[in-house]
């Protein structure tokens, strides 16, 4: 009696590792369910068959069955298009700025008509622009300038004129 469990036993240890070799937890893990869940079923524990019953033993099957669809699509088969290489750097900047752009911070301020900016990169610029309002040392602002005034001088840094000026946030 024992050897004909003892066989029972073993081939359901073989069918539980045939079938625990064909689960792929990489790909169930990879693509994340919409729903929060982690769509992997759980795992059942290994139990030993109650020897008040008696089943035939099934013999392990020769191809592993296909999985239970997920309810997602399946992987595709094709490989994902991909660019060329370059074949030598840009023709042309590829981050184009407006020369006549500047933004920085206001060194000196005021009243007007001339004012002190400091670009990012350091560099000074003289503003010079009548009728452009007050704008107080600090202030961190968006110029649009044009070719300098004949005749001023508005400090250091590059003399430019000042067409536009607004605060930056």
């Amino acid at each position: 009696m024992t050897t004909s469990l003892d066989r029972r036993l073993a081939a359901v240890l073989v069918l539980a590792l045939a079938l625990a070799g064909c689960a792929s937890p990489e790909k169930e893990a990879a693509v994340p369910d919409p729903t929060g869940s982690t769509g992997a079923a759980p795992e059942p524990s290994p139990t030993a068959p109650s020897p008040a019953v008696s089943s035939p033993a099934t013999p392990a099957p020769a191809t592993p069955a296909p999985a239970a669809s997920s309810g997602r699509p399946p992987l595709s088969t094709t490989d994902l298009p991909t660019l060329r290489p370059p074949t030598g750097p840009p023709r042309h900047p590829t981050d184009q700025r407006k020369p006549n752009v500047l933004a920085g911070r206001i060194s000196d301020g005021g009243a007007g008509p001339c004012y002190t900016l400091v670009t990012d990169d350091g560099q000074e610029h003289a503003l010079y622009g009548p009728d452009q309002g007050t704008w107080p040392a600090g202030t961190w602002v968006r110029v649009t300038v044009g070719p300098a005034p004949e005749g001023v001088a508005c400090g250091p840094g590059r003399l430019v004129g000042l067409l536009r000026i607004e605060r930056v946030a």
